[in-house]
């Protein structure tokens, strides 16, 4: 191991609080009292090389494990590794596209640079045109995308701070239409079909003679909208997302649904329906978290699913319930609970479709148990990774023929 290169001067408690401000604009929730534990921990631990230093600090900053990412790429850039803050800085600098190779953010990386950097971009490098006196540069941006459409079609894991609250915005605007349903009972209106009880209790009126005839038309109702989101570990940073979006489904009027219903689960099943209604979406989701105990856990998707049909379904899948499930399909329960499970979801649902983030991958095959389990009892398979791929759901919900990339992939899983 390398040693660590300390700051100039010996003064590391107070490089560790400007540390800890760093993570903090990252998002942790670190305060005064974390800090100052942090330089006692180090004083009383102390190190010798490298990574003990990083796993002390560890400790006392990191407390959940979708933390973990941000506070690896910070301290890396944070405590002396040159290369990664080029890396670090090469994300907040305006590019020239064919001007050198792009190379696309993991998990947090601009988190960090923003944290460090204050979001404040170094000025682009001169280009050798540029040195040239008198040259002047001219660029077609007809057809450049728009930061709009770029935010768009971002993965949520990949977004900044900033861009984490635009797509926010952008989600509240989006909306889930649904078309009602048609049902075997009638009721008085212009249609093809005649009404001859009512036309007959007319006739009677005018002595037996009938005087025109009565149509009706099959009544409508409005199906329910329930939604199973996964809160593992490796869903976090996209059910917070999806979760706004239902946020304003739930509480946006005209869309058609009958009634909102949603459900957490990692390793345990919860019903936060009625903290969604809350008009205020921060306040509705700080609630929904308090009550769903289970953030960024483990997954039991096969019992988490089966609990919901023993207990819920019947109350709430009735009127030909519209279910989305939100999940990476990758289980870690026992097996034989899964698919039993999955099938009876299936029969009880007008239509289950199944919200998946791998799908941001072009290489993407079912080789997961748990995804080559649950893909054939599903109507429609669909990515959930970005703003885009939610306001595609809304275009296609009401579509009974839409499978998605169902098709595709079980081609891929009869072959396999």
């Amino acid at each position: 191991m390398a040693e660590l290169a300390l700051p100039d001067e010996g003064k590391l408690a107070q490089n560790i609080a400007h540390f800890a401000r760093a993570l903090r604009r990252a998002g942790l929730p670190i305060g005064p009292a974390r800090v100052i534990e942090a330089v006692r921990a180090v004083a009383a631990v102390g190190f010798t090389e490298r990574m003990d230093f990083y796993w002390t600090l560890h400790a006392v900053f990191v407390s959940k494990p979708e933390e973990r990412e941000i506070y690896d790429q910070i301290f890396r850039l944070y405590w002396r590794d040159p290369q990664f803050l080029e890396q670090m800085m090469s994300f907040l600098i305006p590019q020239v596209k064919g001007v050198q190779e792009d190379r696309l953010a993991v998990a947090a990386e601009k988190r960090a640079a923003e944290a460090l950097l204050d979001g404040k971009a170094p000025p682009p490098p001169e280009l050798p045109e540029q040195k040239q006196q008198g040259s002047q540069i001219e660029i077609d941006a007809s057809a450049t995308q728009s930061e709009e459409e770029r935010l768009k079609k971002l993965d949520f894991e990949l977004m900044s701070l900033a861009e984490v609250a635009e797509a926010k915005r952008m989600l509240a605007r989006l909306s889930l239409p649904v078309q009602p349903l048609k049902v075997r009972r009638m009721q008085a209106g212009a249609g093809a079909r005649i009404d001859a009880r009512a036309t007959m209790r007319a006739a009677l009126r005018t002595g037996g003679e009938i005087m025109a005839l009565h149509h009706a038309r099959p009544r409508e109702r409005w199906p329910n909208l329930v939604v199973l989101c996964d809160i593992s570990g490796s869903m976090a940073d996209y059910s917070r997302m999806v979760l706004h979006f239902l946020h304003a489904v739930a509480n946006k009027r005209g869309q058609g649904w009958s009634k909102v219903h949603a459900f957490t689960f990692g390793t345990r099943l919860t019903n936060i329906s009625r903290h969604l209604k809350h008009r205020d979406v921060d306040a509705a989701l700080k609630a929904a978290g308090a009550e769903a105990q289970d953030w960024s856990g483990g997954t039991r998707i096969g019992s988490s699913i089966a609990t919901f049909n023993r207990d819920w379904s019947r109350r709430v899948l009735g009127q030909g319930a519209v279910v989305l499930l939100i999940t990476d399909g990758l289980d870690r329960d026992a097996a034989g609970v899964l698919e039993p499970a999955m099938q009876r979801l299936h029969l009880s649902a007008r239509r289950l479709i199944w919200l998946n983030p791998l799908l941001r991958w072009d290489g993407f095959a079912p080789k997961a148990a748990g995804v080559r389990i649950m893909l054939p009892h599903v109507d429609s398979f669909r990515a959930g990774h970005s703003v885009a791929s939610l306001e595609a759901l809304g275009r296609v919900i009401s579509e009974a023929g839409d499978q998605g990339e169902k098709a595709r992939l079980m081609k891929l899983l009869g072959n396999g």
